[in-house]
């Protein structure tokens, strides 16, 4: 059985995002009813016409909830990853083209944050900030930056030793104008690898502080949260729980075989290796 080909895994999780993206974008038009609306007559019913995906127990239909849960965790990743790309990345060429004590500084700030475990120290930045999806996207951006620092700053340092770096800084060129130049826009491919894994850590990141309560507060449902209310009933009403675990598990997935894929298909090395 020979493997798919990374631009045909490229494809199909690209497809899959979109589905997931147009879904939750238009979760408005497309939930059969409000997210918030209790039924307690139809609670904790299984999956039928009426009800695709079933209820929760205060009669909540789950396919809508599922769509806004969506929205609210593809939201988040967008904001916190967007966030943490800009600061790291910028960091990082800085630290890797400056060199020195500005190098210094940057990465043993970084190398403090890899210190502690990245879940928590988030969850101990949400007690300080408090619960809110602003405080989420704050506290996950805080612990985020450094991967894309320290990518940014490995790159960086092989950059600008190349012969077009070296005649634009002997030309006169100033620093902002290297970086902003010839620097970062050779850093994309490889940010675009990293954007996809982190896509993936952020969801799981968002689901787990909603799960523990420190996220997204109810009625607004988040797929970390829905978990939460349907651990309670595991064995009389599982697919409160399957559902949106299934869709932390296909979004993780996918994001993070479309890193994979895109690595094979950007990388030269592995190129000629496969």
């Amino acid at each position: 059985m020979t493997a798919l080909k990374p631009e045909r895994i490229i494809r199909i999780c690209a497809l899959f995002l979109l589905i997931l993206i147009l879904g939750s974008a238009f979760a408005g038009w497309l939930a059969p009813q409000p997210y918030d609306r209790v039924e307690l007559s139809d609670r904790l019913e299984r999956p039928s016409s009426k009800h695709w995906l079933g209820t929760d127990e205060l009669g909540r239909d789950i396919w809508s909830r599922m769509l806004h849960g969506g929205r609210v965790s593809l939201l988040v990743s967008l904001a916190v990853v967007g966030l943490s790309s800009v600061i790291g990345a910028g960091l990082g060429s800085i630290s890797g083209y400056a060199g020195g004590w500005t190098d210094e500084g940057i990465m043993r700030l970084g190398d403090l944050l890899l210190a502690f475990p990245g879940i928590l120290l988030a969850i101990g930045l949400m007690a300080v900030l408090g619960p809110g999806l602003g405080n989420v996207v704050l506290a996950l951006a805080i612990i985020g930056w450094v991967s894309f620092a320290r990518l940014s700053r490995s790159m960086t340092l092989k950059i600008r030793e190349l012969e077009f770096v070296l005649a634009s800084r002997n030309l006169g060129a100033s620093t902002p104008r290297i970086l902003i130049h010839h620097i970062l826009p050779n850093l994309l491919p490889a940010l675009s690898v990293q954007l996809s894994f982190s896509f993936a850590g952020m969801i799981l990141a968002e689901s787990a502080l909603s799960f523990l309560g420190l996220g997204v507060q109810p009625p607004q449902p988040s797929w970390g949260n829905m978990l939460s209310e349907g651990k309670n009933h595991l064995l009389d009403a599982p697919h409160l729980t399957v559902f949106p675990g299934m869709a932390i598990f296909l979004s993780v997935l996918a994001f993070n075989l479309l890193g994979d894929a895109l690595r094979d298909k950007l990388d030269p090395r592995l190129k000629s290796i496969l």
